[in-house]
């Protein structure tokens, strides 16, 4: 076999920089995305608060009666029946309750 090297042997640096190009490129649309989510899912489950509403990754729809360490207490239905799910069966905050927010549209419904 004849192998073709050009002066210096500097072939065989251009696949070990395509390399590099490819897991760097590949770090940045894939792998750093995924993680920035992940944290931030991760800190919206740590801050969940009583009364906030919530949707499980199941598709309930509920509101946080308590919160526990790893368990969180939720409200369902007209009946109100309450549901133990875990933290991470929490998909999503669709009404974060604030105090900040109800002390402010309180303020602008007194100045209309």
């Amino acid at each position: 076999m004849v192998f073709l090297t050009t002066a210096g042997g500097a072939a065989n640096y251009g696949g070990i920089i395509m390399m590099l190009i490819f897991i760097g490129f590949f770090y940045f649309l894939v792998i750093r995305p995924q993680k920035k989510k992940e944290k931030q899912i991760q800190e919206m489950r740590n801050n969940l608060k009583v009364g906030d509403e919530i949707i499980t990754i199941g598709g309930i729809y509920g509101r946080v009666v308590k919160v526990k360490d790893e368990m969180v207490t939720i409200e369902v239905g007209a009946d109100r029946n309450k549901i133990d799910v875990t933290k991470w069966a929490i998909g999503s905050v669709t009404n974060k309750k604030d105090d900040s927010s109800d002390n402010k549209s309180d303020k602008e419904k007194n100045n209309k």
